[in-house]
């Protein structure tokens, strides 16, 4: 899955990595639907008219980069 997103974290998370774990699919898709989610945002950011909408959609941008690492830090794939 190749995404570009300028400006917004480090291109290793345009490919989620999956693991041989029980549940490594499931977090593959988490993270597959948080780098959509995060597509869509940088989008919508270029075209944002206010202020006011570009820092609602940096302070969401902020939230799934969290999570993003959150979920690539080691041990995460095997919490149970």
């Amino acid at each position: 899955m190749d995404i570009l997103m300028e400006g917004c974290g480090s291109p290793a998370r345009a490919r989620p990595r999956t693991s041989a774990g029980g549940d490594g699919g499931a977090v593959s898709t988490v993270i597959e639907n948080l780098l959509l989610r995060k597509q869509k945002l940088v989008e919508q950011l270029e075209k944002a008219p206010s202020v006011e909408d570009r820092d609602k959609i940096e302070h969401q941008l902020e939230q799934i980069n969290t999570a993003l690492d959150f979920l690539d830090r080691p041990g995460a794939r095997d919490a149970k």
